[in-house]
Order: C-alpha cells, then sequence, then structure tokens
C-alpha cells in the first residue's frame, strides 16, 4: 500500500460491515418480534396480501361475535316463547275440563274463569316484558312492516299475513306480488231433495223419512229427517251440525231445473271432504244423491298461486313460499282465493330481527326473522278468533259454553306459538350455528395464510443470525486491518 489519502480496502470493509451489521439487526428484530415483515422494506408485496388477510381476521372476528350475540337474543326470545307454551297449555286444560258442563257447579265454572282471565294476563305480560338491552322481542317490535296499502289488500284480498324473513335493502321496500292462476275449491256434493217427480219447487218436500250421516273434517254425525221435510229443513240441519261434521248445505235454486241441495266442506283444498250417505229409508223419500250408489264422496282442490313468480305451496286458502329473499305465509280471502286469474300486491317496506352474520357488509350478510307479537290479541287466526274473546264477558268465556270455538282458538295459538320456537330455533341451528362454525374455519385458514407470510422462521433466523454474527465479527477485524495498513508508509520515511 503505497497510497494514505485512499484506504480502498477499508472502505470496501467497511461496505462489507455495514451490510452484515444490517443483517444481523434484521435478524436480531425477526427473533425480538417473531415477525418476518416488521415494516414495509421487509417484503412490500408480503406486507400488503398480510394486511389485507388482517382486514379479513378482524371482519371475521366481529361476524363471529355478531352471530353469537344473535343466538343470544334468539334464545331470550324462545325462552319466553317457552313459558307461553306452557300458559297456553294450562289455557287448554281449563276449556277442556270447563267442557265438562254437568259435572261443574257455577262456582267452579267462574272459578275456572278467574285462572283462564290470570293466563291471559301473564301472556301479554310477558309479550310485554321478555327483553334483551332494553329492546322488547315478543311484542310484535321484530315483526315486519307493511306499506299503506297492505291494510286494503288485506281487507280485500287476504285474511293475514305473516312474514317470516325478508330482505328488503335499507331505505327501500320490497314487492310482493301474489298471483292466483287458478282458486282452490272446497268439496261438494249435490243431491235431489223433496223434488220427487222433477217440480223446480224451492219448498219440496220428502215423501219418506230417511237417514242421512254426514262426514267432514271435524267428523261423523246422523240426521234423521221425517216424511215430509223441506229442503229448507235439509239444509238448517246440516248448518246446525257444522261445528261436529265441518260440512254445511246450501239450497241451490236451479230456475227451470230440479232443485239441489249442495252439501260442502267448511274447508278448502285437498283437505277438504264431503261424504253424505244414505243409511235408513222407509221408500221412496224423493232424496237422490248424484251418485249411483247409496253414498257420494269428494275431496276439495288446492288452486295453483305464486308469489312474486315462485310456485307457492298451497293448502287451501293458505299460501306459502320459502326463498332465501322471502319467506312468508298467508292466508287469502275466500273470495279472491277461489277466484282464477287475481293478482293483488303489497309492499314490505322494513322491521324484521336483522342481523349482521358474514364478513362482508350489506344485505349479502343479513339474515332476518320475523318474530310477531304474543300477545292475547295476536294469538288465533281470522277464522276461529283471537285469545282475546276468552276474557270474561267476551263471545267466548267459560260462562258461554262455547267449547268448541274457545279450544279451537286455543289450539290455533299453540300452533303458533310452536311454529314460531321451530323457526326460532331452526334460525338457530342451521343459520347461527352454521355461520358460526363456517367462519371460525375461515378464521384459522385465513390465520394460517397470514402467518405464513408475517410470521418469522426461528430455525431460519437463528441460523441467519449465527452466520451474520461471525460475518461482522471477520468484518470488524478485516476493518481493522485494513485501517491500520497506511501505517506501513512510514517504514519508507526511513
Amino acid at each position: 500500500m503505497s497510497r494514505i489519502n485512499t484506504n480502498i480496502q477499508s472502505l470496501i470493509s467497511n461496505r462489507v460491515f455495514n451490510a452484515n451489521s444490517s443483517t444481523l439487526n434484521r435478524a436480531l428484530t425477526r427473533l425480538s418480534t417473531g415477525l418476518r415483515i416488521n415494516s414495509g422494506r421487509d417484503d412490500p408485496a408480503g406486507l400488503i396480501a398480510s394486511e389485507t388477510l388482517r382486514a379479513s381476521k378482524v371482519a371475521l372476528t366481529a361476524a363471529t361475535d355478531n352471530a353469537r350475540r344473535a343466538d343470544t337474543i334468539i334464545a331470550i326470545a324462545e325462552g319466553g316463547l317457552q313459558e307461553v307454551s306452557a300458559l297456553l297449555l294450562e289455557l287448554e286444560d281449563l276449556v277442556d275440563r270447563t267442557a265438562n258442563v254437568a259435572g261443574l257447579s257455577n262456582e267452579e265454572v267462574r272459578a275456572n274463569q278467574l285462572q283462564v282471565d290470570a293466563v291471559l294476563n301473564s301472556l301479554n305480560r310477558l309479550a310485554n316484558t321478555t327483553s334483551f338491552g332494553g329492546r322488547k322481542l315478543l311484542n310484535g317490535s321484530l315483526d315486519f312492516t307493511t306499506s299503506a296499502t297492505a291494510a286494503a289488500n288485506i281487507t280485500a284480498n287476504v285474511a293475514s299475513i305473516e312474514i317470516n324473513a325478508a330482505r328488503v335493502p335499507d331505505n327501500s321496500f320490497q314487492d310482493v306480488i301474489i298471483e292466483v292462476v287458478t282458486g282452490s275449491e272446497f268439496a261438494f256434493i249435490s243431491a235431489y231433495g223433496g223434488d220427487e217427480g222433477g217440480t223446480a219447487t224451492a219448498t219440496g218436500e220428502l215423501s219418506a223419512a230417511v237417514t242421512l250421516q254426514v262426514t267432514g273434517n271435524f267428523g261423523t254425525d246422523v240426521i234423521t229427517f221425517a216424511s215430509g221435510a223441506t229442503q229448507t229443513q235439509i239444509v238448517t240441519a246440516v248448518n246446525a251440525r257444522s261445528e261436529l261434521t265441518g260440512v254445511s248445505a246450501i239450497l241451490s235454486n236451479n230456475t227451470g231445473g230440479i232443485n239441489a241441495v249442495i252439501f260442502s266442506s267448511t274447508t278448502f283444498g285437498s283437505n277438504g271432504f264431503v261424504t253424505v250417505e244414505v243409511v235408513n229409508t222407509t221408500g221412496t223419500t224423493g232424496f237422490n244423491l248424484n251418485s249411483s250408489t247409496s253414498n257420494a264422496n269428494d275431496t276439495g282442490v288446492d288452486g295453483t298461486i305464486t308469489i312474486n313468480g315462485q310456485s307457492a305451496t298451497v293448502d287451501g286458502l293458505n299460501a306459502s313460499v320459502r326463498s332465501s329473499v322471502l319467506d312468508i305465509d298467508l292466508v287469502l280471502t275466500q273470495t279472491f282465493g277461489t277466484t282464477d286469474s287475481g293478482s293483488t300486491s303489497f309492499a314490505i317496506t322494513g322491521g324484521g330481527a336483522r342481523f349482521s352474520i358474514a364478513p362482508q357488509a350489506g344485505l349479502v350478510a343479513q339474515e332476518t326473522i320475523g318474530i310477531t307479537s304474543v300477545s292475547t290479541g295476536s294469538l288465533g287466526d281470522t277464522v276461529n278468533g283471537f285469545l282475546t274473546t276468552l276474557q270474561s264477558g267476551s263471545a267466548n268465556d267459560l260462562a258461554s259454553q262455547n267449547f268448541t270455538s274457545a279450544q279451537r282458538i286455543v289450539r290455533s295459538a299453540i300452533n303458533q306459538v310452536a311454529s314460531l320456537r321451530g323457526r326460532l330455533g331452526a334460525f338457530q341451528r342451521n343459520t347461527l350455528q352454521t355461520a358460526i362454525n363456517s367462519m371460525l374455519v375461515t378464521f384459522e385458514n385465513t390465520s394460517a395464510a397470514e402467518s405464513a407470510i408475517r410470521d418469522a422462521d426461528f430455525a431460519q433466523e437463528t441460523s441467519a443470525l449465527t452466520r451474520a454474527q461471525i460475518l461482522v465479527n471477520s468484518a470488524t477485524s478485516t476493518l481493522q486491518i485494513a485501517n491500520a495498513a497506511p501505517q506501513n508508509v512510514l517504514a519508507l520515511l526511513g
């Protein structure tokens, strides 16, 4: 080395020393933090990918917590409904026991009515007090809301609407279009009664006594008509037993033809049936079934109905659809549900219990369920009536002895609550629990992917640390020698 102004070997040794020191510091940082990427310069592309995965993990955690909270809310609602079910069973017991009229005194009937009133008050209390975090769950506040036109449609075309689930965009609505392609039909049988000889008279008489066995959805009854009974008397007698048989009758006055008695089911659709059998006669009666045998029967027909273009499940006047966008049960009015080519519509404007149980925000992440009111004014149906009619002084209180109507109302309420509990249970099991399980698995896999990108491999980093330590020590010794080399020039100065 004969030049001292520029020590090339020292510069090289210094550069290598700094590089090795940087490698040593990077290894020490990774081993102390456990992360391979501690800043953007460590791996820019890896940083972007890992931050995206971290965002996904945060969203998954939030969605899982949301689903667990939803499960808690539904569990509280179901707990309240369990008590409602127990009260309804007690109500059924009271009605059934009081129906034993001859076996109870007036005081016992009044005592049972006091219990009925207490049960009804408890039902209303549960409906108004079952809550979570101040939000009431069973008073109807979590039911879906409909447009103003729905009220008119309910009166004219739809007897009742129960929206179980619907996806309604924020600040918007969802139309529900109901089209009756073919109407439902009741079961019916026609018979000539009292028009022997073919004379079309409105009050023809039977020429001999006849005994009929009439069977419908509710049961069977045997009715005997004396000779001389008119068609009007036949109709009146059948209608007087409608609650026992589920069969009603009307008189069909055919202009220019033979008058007929029409026996029809009180239930529409395939569940409705009528059987009329002549079990005893005392000669030619003038009563003839439109059948080649001594009995005739018929079954109703379910109509064809579409809701928002989707074929509905139809049971008489009941129609329902189940889809990811709309889950609804409707009871159509008799006029609308039995008329071909009818159409009506209304809009769902919001409401329902909405839960966001997916990592993505928005409508696709939401699951909704409608929780109807379980107050006494809501439990029951439009056909038989509601639980409020069982209160003291109302149409179906125990003193009225309308036990058949009262029992049907209570059983309708029991079925209504059981159906709601089933829907809530299915929502917990098939929607919330599956969502939680799926997101937990997704979180595990996302964490593994993020770890593979961002976490440090300690075996690799320990090897790098050892190598860097050796190289730093070597570079330090080399730099020391390089810095001392220019001093050899002094020997030339003698």
